[in-house]
């Protein structure tokens, strides 16, 4: 089993950490889009949004988040030799639902210094018309990626759609906080695939150094996220990029590969 995926990428952690939690083997393949590596047209051909993860089981290809994480459960299931999978109760899928809600791209953007986001904005769309110069076949897959490019940027500069963004996060966040006052976990006291859904979210705060805003404020929340950077499957999916020298490793690598391809024109 392959998985196409990047250490900072939010869905990619949220199939990383139901793999580890079920004990599933799979092969990594780390795919940073900030460089554009998404785009080659070798992978665009398996997955034409150009978006991260892909889950890759022989001929058998799936790019749509919850949709992995349904396969993975099905996996973790015959396994176990379970009749009914019992991560997939009511609960589960409604929490998994409205976690996915949740496009963290407008707020994770207007949280990053505009000089930079510009930058990578500007690289991006060029790779995509190198991409589709190279590809011809593959043109309108492209213009469409190309679109929703100078999408983003546009919904970046309109206050009420970063407003959506954030309260949509806010109430999914006093949610999480109001029902892990009665649970030790979201759907009881067991960990589920609701917790992988919502432990990438908390990383993502952390990340943007946002916790005291949003972490820290919620007591069930704040207590819960201290629980569940003791994993060792958070440890290895999360923890180890989110703190210490992969972060600015992976983060200065980046960069500076922008900034080089840009002066040399290289796409």
């Amino acid at each position: 089993m392959q998985l196409y995926h990047h250490p900072l990428s939010l869905d990619s952690q949220k199939v990383r950490l139901a793999l580890e939690e079920n004990g599933i083997d799979y092969t990594s393949n780390q795919i940073n889009p900030l460089t554009g590596k998404n785009m080659d047209p070798s992978f665009f051909r398996t997955n034409p949004t150009g978006k991260l993860p892909v889950l890759q089981n022989g001929s058998h290809i799936i790019f749509n988040t919850i949709e992995i994480m349904e396969y993975i459960e099905r996996i973790a299931a015959v396994s176990s030799r379970r009749e009914e999978p019992s991560l997939f109760s009511r609960e589960v899928t409604e929490w998994i639902h409205k976690i996915q809600g949740w496009n963290p791209k407008y707020f994770t953007l207007s949280h990053v210094p505009e000089k930079y986001r510009l930058d990578v904005s500007r690289f991006l769309r060029q790779v995509v018309i190198a991409r589709m110069a190279e590809s011809p076949d593959l043109a309108s897959a492209y213009h469409l990626r190309l679109r929703d490019e100078y999408d983003t940027e546009e919904k970046l500069k309109d206050p009420d759609e970063l407003k959506r963004s954030e309260e949509y996060l806010v109430r999914l966040l006093d949610e999480v906080d109001a029902q892990l006052g009665g649970t030790s976990y979201l759907a009881g006291e067991v960990l589920t695939m609701a917790d992988m859904m919502v432990i990438p979210v908390l990383a993502r705060l952390m990340l943007l150094k946002l916790e005291n805003e949003y972490i820290n404020t919620r007591p069930n929340v704040a207590k819960y996220w201290n629980m569940v950077q003791q994993r060792p499957s958070y440890k290895k999916v999360v923890g180890r990029y989110l703190h210490g020298w992969r972060k600015h490793k992976t983060l200065v690598k980046t960069w500076c590969f922008i900034r080089i391809r840009n002066l040399l024109r290289r796409y």
